[in-house]
């Protein structure tokens, strides 16, 4: 996986882990699911790119 991918990867997750908190600070529970949903597609987004680095070894 490329250091640009990881970059990514790790903000899409940290803005999505952000967004959670506000949702769960304001009671706003479809801004709390949208931050989840940015954290597991972050998350698939790692698994794929270890996969892929793992095919080219």
């Amino acid at each position: 996986m490329g250091l640009d991918d990881k970059i990514d990867n790790a903000a899409e997750k940290a803005k999505g882990k952000a967004k959670e908190g506000v949702g769960e600070a304001t009671d706003d529970q479809g801004l709390k699911t949208e931050g989840q949903a940015d954290q597991s597609a972050a998350d698939l987004k790692q698994a794929g790119e270890k996969v892929k680095d793992a095919f080219k070894k």
